[in-house]
């Protein structure tokens, strides 16, 4: 008889996000993202984080002051999309520990991912995620908020 207890495909491609998450520097927010095929088939994964060759240790993670992370920061959704190498995104799945941002609507709309489940929604009253539920329901991008069976998954090595 085979095993019941075995996640479900929401919960195991969140879970690579949020393992993806893991990776960010970020003191105070990680995020991390994971873009799936019709097929079940993990396209990339991403994490919020400097570009290529801008260390972090030379810029701010600061998030108030004088210089701030928020100019140089590439959220999760923006660097899982470039991550793909040009790989055809098109009706694929986005799978995101925080909903994303307008900048990152504009991408994901733009790359042909036809769906985005997310974890939380913290910032719903921003002018920001607000102008990207506006876009993304606009182009006909799904969204849905993933409610797992499943409090947490544990990794040992």
């Amino acid at each position: 008889m085979k095993r019941k207890d075995y996640i479900s495909w929401d919960e195991y491609f969140m879970g690579v996000a949020l393992l993806a998450a893991k990776r960010s520097k970020d003191p105070n927010t990680q995020v991390g993202a994971c873009i799936v095929d019709e097929n079940n088939i993990i396209l990339s994964t991403g994490y919020n984080g400097f570009p290529t060759g801008c260390s972090d240790d030379e810029y701010p993670w600061s998030r108030t002051g004088e210089e701030t992370k928020y100019p140089f920061v590439v959220h999760a959704e923006l660097n899982t999309i470039l991550n793909a190498n040009g790989k055809n995104l098109r009706g694929s799945r986005l799978y995101v520990s925080l909903f994303p941002c307008n900048e990152c609507a504009k991408a994901i709309i733009q790359s042909g991912i036809k769906e985005i489940i997310y974890l939380s929604d913290k910032y719903a009253s921003t002018p920001s995620t607000i102008a990207s539920k506006r876009m993304l329901a606009s182009a006909g991008v799904v969204t849905r908020e993933l409610t797992a069976r499943i409090k947490s998954i544990t990794i040992e090595f």
